[in-house]
């Protein structure tokens, strides 16, 4: 019988015959399942996104570095970033972006100076910042122009192809880029310049990875899933609460596990994440600052459901980070409550890692959500306890760490051990052994209550993991 280990040396070298043998090691890629990303190498890729949406309007060089030191520092390996947000979109020296506001016409000056916006234009800045993103292991995730530029017409069929192949050349050489097409975009409004827009990037730039970023409540697959230039899939689950959630297509409200299950009913299966939850310290329902505010905890909520749903990967968000809000500028939008530089260590930022890092101390590209696990303790809404496995392990999370009962003998072993998780720390606890047949109750540690999240972990004793997250 062939063992575990030249079972996953198979699948690895598989992975990377697929992949390419001349493939550049940073090349980011689809695995053979259709379920995850990786690398060149085969290894998995774990999307652990930042929304820093106006990086490069709002922050100079000395500002971009202490952004990116401290994501890097965090784990973080993906910073999503908008190119465009305006036609009018100027670096923090002034540099405007474009020439009379035409994407079709991007405003390159000789030479790359940073003393002067003559010199050190926009496109030298993002230069700069690739280059910098890229010295720390940070991907970029563009958006080459948000929605709203589509919307108002700024960007339309007659420039998108001229604009996206000017990004092309530009970028197609950068090891550290994955486009976002759209931009808080529905997809029927302007489709054939989002069309236009992913298969010129495709056509022009087969290394890199092309999605969508919809707008709020929508999914990408709802119009491109088959879009051969769409890699994989995105939803943004938005801001609002489940009563807020009145004219959604779906009516998922906070469920945001509901999208990753949606998806990957589709054929053919392609993965997906959640690229805009709703964000830490931003108001529920995002305009209306009177209401409270998303926490920590409901970040980490939205991060555990959708993974354990079968995502590859998440998105995380600030609100004063996103727009990099500062005193004595302007008010910003959505009620900020404190500035970018402090809100990067707002607690949920650096809780995304312990996420990461659980799933990365276990084999990765054969886990699928399970969704027949919890046999008992699940209830609806944020008392729902979602579950994911391996061939080896299976893991069960609770929002509200109540006990709940598992179905056993579905992972291999006669003997199980068991930890608790926890999110908020990444601090794992043994629980001993336990049989693997039948099913068994669990009481989370410590007292129940929202946010008081807990991870089981149960792993095939023989196979020796060591601690969760480890």
């Amino acid at each position: 019988m062939r063992s575990r280990a030249a079972d996953v040396a198979v699948a690895l070298l598989t992975l990377v015959l697929v992949a390419g043998a001349a493939a550049p090691p940073w090349r980011l890629a689809v695995s053979a399942n259709h379920r995850f990303l990786q690398r060149a190498d085969g290894t998995p890729f774990f999307w652990l996104a930042d929304t820093g949406w106006l990086l490069l309007t709002k922050l100079d060089r000395p500002g971009a570095q202490r952004y990116l030191d401290d994501r890097q520092a965090k784990a973080f390996n993906v910073i999503q970033v908008m190119v465009l947000h305006t036609a009018d979109a100027r670096a923090a020296n002034g540099a405007a972006a474009l020439i009379d506001g035409d994407p079709g016409r991007p405003r390159v000056t000789p030479g790359s100076d940073p003393s002067g916006a003559e010199q050190y234009d926009y496109w030298d800045h993002l230069d700069w910042v690739l280059r910098e993103a890229e010295r720390r292991g940070l991907y970029l995730a563009l958006v080459p122009a948000w929605g709203s530029l589509a919307r108002s017409g700024a960007l339309d069929e007659a420039n998108v192809r001229s604009y996206a192949s000017f990004l092309a050349r530009r970028y197609g050489a950068a090891p550290n880029i994955v486009w976002l097409v759209g931009g808080d975009a529905r997809g029927n409004e302007q489709a054939e310049v989002w069309r236009a827009l992913g298969r010129t990037l495709r056509d022009a730039d087969p290394n890199h990875l092309v999605t969508f970023h919809p707008f709020g409540r929508t999914q990408s697959s709802t119009w491109f899933h088959a879009e051969p230039w769409l890699d994989f899939n995105m939803f943004q689950s938005g801001h609002r609460r489940y009563d807020q959630d009145t004219d959604s297509p779906k009516r998922f409200g906070e469920d945001n596990w509901r999208y990753v299950l949606d998806d990957y009913a589709k054929d053919p299966p392609k993965p997906v994440l959640d690229g805009e939850p709703s964000y830490e310290n931003i108001p529920q329902g995002l305009h209306d600052g009177s209401q409270p505010y998303w926490t920590d905890a409901d970040a980490r909520r939205y991060a555990y459901w959708s993974v354990f749903a079968g995502a590859c990967g998440h998105t995380y968000g600030n609100n004063a980070v996103m727009q990099f809000h500062v005193p004595g500028g302007d008010p910003g939008t959505y009620s900020p409550r404190n500035y970018w530089f402090d809100a990067i260590d707002d607690p949920g930022a650096g809780q995304m890692r312990h996420l990461a890092a659980l799933m990365l101390s276990r084999p990765y590209v054969d886990r699928v959500h399970d969704p027949d696990a919890v046999v008992d303790g699940s209830g609806p809404r944020r008392a729902h306890v979602i579950a994911t496995r391996g061939r080896d392990y299976l893991m069960v999370y609770s929002y509200s760490g109540r006990p709940f009962e598992v179905r056993l003998g579905v992972i291999t072993g006669t003997s199980l051990r068991a930890w608790w998780y926890s999110p908020r720390d990444g601090r794992a606890e043994p629980a001993g052994l336990v049989p693997n047949a039948g099913t068994k109750r669990f009481t989370p540690p410590g007292q129940p209550g929202e946010g008081h999240d807990w991870v089981l972990v149960l792993d095939d004793a023989s196979r020796r993991f060591g601690p969760p997250g480890r």
